[in-house]
């Protein structure tokens, strides 16, 4: 396997695991409190990378990583959630699936990748793909609860990009980087989450272990890669991974939850993959061009020139 398709693997495997969170949230935890949800997810999550970095911003970065995290974390969830109750979970899904054609443009704008036909293919492809699996006949458009949803992916779009675009500190890690937003985004949906939804709800065994599932794997080791991958692809590459998500829901509630995949579900899974795996086609000098920039040194006073 080469380097760059470890990468994508890698990365691959954050929307996979966030596309157990419905079967969790359905199967494990407390009905009716999608806010608290968001809070236990981001916030144990980010303290637990800080405790474990020991690591906190510095200057500018107190400023970006507060924006990150409200953009990825702590706008992203409460939108998220409040489309996903205002809509079927089939139109939640498509109206979420447009996140790569925001992620396009904004790359185009401030990243200056310049959007290829495949990439808006394959883009569009997606978004079709994904609502050929969800979408059910009759499904009812809630006009709050798509502007939610639009709203959710253009933050996680504005978030991906400003990942790229601000990349971390130096001598600071992915990890501690993954660590902040998480913080800043749970400390935004804390008050948010007791304002709508009141005192916390009393939680058995099952719903604890929910919860540290969804904190754990599906928040702190899920972002960390998410946030590694924007580092090392590009930024279009990246979210055209986010399909994957619905994908895996929809895997998990044939397997698990005795839900139906028909032939139109089935050619639409295969269509939103194909776009998936044709998004991570990038030239091969686009890989890595942050690592490159790191190892940039000028040619010493002997003449003898060194790596660029």
């Amino acid at each position: 396997m080469s380097r760059k398709a470890a990468v994508i693997a890698l990365t691959a495997l954050a929307p996979v695991s966030w596309g157990s969170t419905y079967a969790v949230t359905t199967e494990f935890l407390p009905p009716d409190r999608p806010l608290f949800t968001g809070l236990m997810r981001a916030l144990p999550a980010g303290l637990a990378l800080l405790a474990l970095t020991r690591t906190l911003p510095r200057g500018a970065w107190w400023g970006k990583a507060a924006a990150l995290g409200a953009l990825n974390i702590g706008a992203f969830f409460p939108l998220l959630f409040l489309a996903a109750y205002r809509l079927p979970g089939g139109v939640a899904a498509v109206v979420g699936s447009v996140g790569p054609l925001f992620v396009v443009g904004l790359a185009a704008l401030l990243l200056g990748e310049r959007p290829g036909t495949r990439s808006l293919l394959a883009a569009v492809a997606a978004a079709a793909g994904v609502s050929m699996v969800v979408l059910t006949a009759g499904a009812a458009f809630d006009p709050v609860g798509v502007a939610a949803g639009l709203a959710s992916a253009a933050s996680m779009a504005a978030g991906t990009v400003l990942t790229k675009r601000w990349g971390r500190p130096e001598g600071v890690g992915p990890l501690a980087l993954t660590g902040w937003q998480l913080t800043a985004g749970g400390l935004l949906i804390a008050p948010v989450a007791f304002l709508v939804e009141g005192a916390p709800p009393a939680l058995d065994g099952r719903a604890a272990a929910g919860y540290a599932y969804l904190a754990l794997a599906n928040t702190a080791v899920a972002y960390w890669l998410w946030f590694r991958g924007i580092e090392r692809l590009t930024a279009t590459s990246v979210t055209l991974l986010g399909p994957l998500s619905p994908l895996t829901a929809a895997v998990i509630g044939w397997a698990a939850l005795g839900q139906a995949l028909g032939p139109v579900q089935l050619a639409g899974m295969a269509i939103a993959f194909g776009a998936t795996l044709a998004g991570q086609w990038t030239p091969r000098r686009t890989f890595g061009n942050a690592e490159r920039k790191s190892e940039k040194v000028s040619m010493d006073l002997s003449g003898a020139a060194v790596r660029r």
